[in-house]
């Protein structure tokens, strides 16, 4: 290598962005590291920390004498992740901040941050995932032009850049990275690839890094922070109570404080009711809540989703499901969510419908369907249709059932 490398990794305070950044320097490049503010804790009475993140990634920096920087994408977030949030709420969707986040910011502004305004040669962050090229491939790559007609130049050579798991499994962050761009892709190193979470933090100890090692692991949505999801949400949207109905009879079980504040397969807290019952679905022009009285009612089971438009980490979808409009593979829509054989058909829209082999909980809109074919994270769409529930399909069954019973004894058979 003619000249030393710039990287730029992105800081977080945490345990795995300090350790992607030492293994950037054992490689022997030139790494500054940067911390992101994404919500601005001025305005919150909660427990954001950012100021303390901010602090314990600036002294990671320092141990590692490399330069700091800070930057604020509080008003982007708050625009590209937070608006959308609220719009998904109020739609009756669960939407995921942690995808969207790296889409839009990590992944779109600070890799633009990254390469064009500190000269990076490649950027870093400290997720658990893997991609198809090496570290001196990654600095080969020049930044793409989107291409300014809906199909690019069949002739234009290509060789994507595919997003894998990572080898600890368990810590595989593919799922949070299934939106985002190739151009990113391209452009960025991750260091914890081949690493176990406990190697990592074997690493941490051994380079001094105890304040890190010393922080709680970050779960959850980051803004919320420790507080109570339902009274958070509340600030920023109108309350519109409804009422908590029984999938099976009908009857009005209780009240809420708006269905935004509620999402499928938890348990609905309903004054005066002794036993646990479970919101299975929402009507958002009437505010009814829809529940069931146990966990894995039949009412929260279903086979079949439908997609908006899919984004493909390589761009295209595979060449099979292009050639066929239907594939083989794996779907989850949780992080660590066992993977589940299915079925994709390809829309004319760029839509995707998605047969599970077998009927899953607590399906969601708004949620991210993701899909896997082995190692390799194909890419995710939202979800923003649902087939019929197994309950419904029961129900459907029933009523043939006693069509036909009803139809048998209007015409009896005549006697012989």
């Amino acid at each position: 290598m003619g000249f030393i490398r710039h990287v730029v990794c992105a800081m977080s305070g945490g345990v795995d962005s300090s350790v992607a950044a030492l293994l950037l320097k054992r490689r022997g490049y030139s790494v500054t590291g940067v911390f992101m503010k994404n919500w601005d804790s001025l305005d919150e009475s909660g427990t954001c920390t950012s100021e303390k993140d901010c602090e314990d990634a600036y002294r990671v920096c320092q141990t590692l004498d490399i330069p700091f920087h800070q930057v604020s994408y509080v008003k982007e977030y708050w625009h590209e992740v937070f608006s959308n949030l609220l719009k998904e709420y109020e739609k009756g969707r669960t939407p995921n901040p942690d995808i969207l986040c790296n889409k839009h910011i990590k992944f779109n502004y600070f890799h633009k941050y990254a390469v064009n305004t500190l000269g990076a040669d490649a950027m870093a962050t400290g997720h658990y995932a893997r991609t198809s090229q090496e570290d001196d491939e990654v600095f080969q790559q020049t930044h793409m032009a989107p291409p300014t007609t809906l199909f690019r130049d069949r002739f234009e050579i290509r060789n994507p850049v595919r997003l894998c798991k990572a080898a600890d499994h368990l810590k595989d962050q593919t799922f949070f990275l299934s939106q985002i761009s190739q151009d990113a892709l391209r452009q960025t190193i991750f260091p914890l690839a081949g690493l176990t979470k406990e190697f990592v933090k074997k690493i941490a100890a051994e380079a001094g890094f105890h304040h890190v090692l010393k922080r709680k692991e970050s779960m959850g949505i980051c803004f919320i922070g420790e507080r109570n999801f339902e009274n958070f949400i509340l600030e920023y949207l109108e309350p519109k109570p409804g009422n908590f109905v029984s999938i099976e009879d009908g009857a009005v079980m209780g009240t809420h404080k708006g269905w935004f504040t509620l999402t499928l397969g938890q348990r609905a807290r309903i004054g005066g009711q002794r036993n646990a019952w479970f919101v299975v679905d929402k009507d958002i022009t009437t505010g009814d809540v829809f529940v069931a009285p146990t966990t894995n009612h039949p009412a929260l089971f279903c086979d079949t989703i439908g997609t908006d438009r899919f984004h493909w980490v390589t761009v295209d979808p595979p060449p099979e499901l292009a050639r066929t409009q239907m594939m083989e593979c794996h779907f989850r829509f949780m992080h660590q969510m066992p993977l589940v054989p299915c079925t994709v058909t390809l829309n004319m829209n760029g839509s995707v419908w998605i047969s599970l082999s077998q009927p899953v909980r607590a399906l969601t809109p708004g949620q991210f369907a993701v899909l896997y074919k082995g190692d390799e994270c194909l890419g995710s769409g939202k979800i923003i249709r649902l087939g019929p529930s197994e309950y419904t399909l029961q129900q459907g069954r029933e009523r043939l059932r006693a069509a036909a019973i009803h139809k048998e004894s209007q015409n009896p058979e005549p006697a012989s």
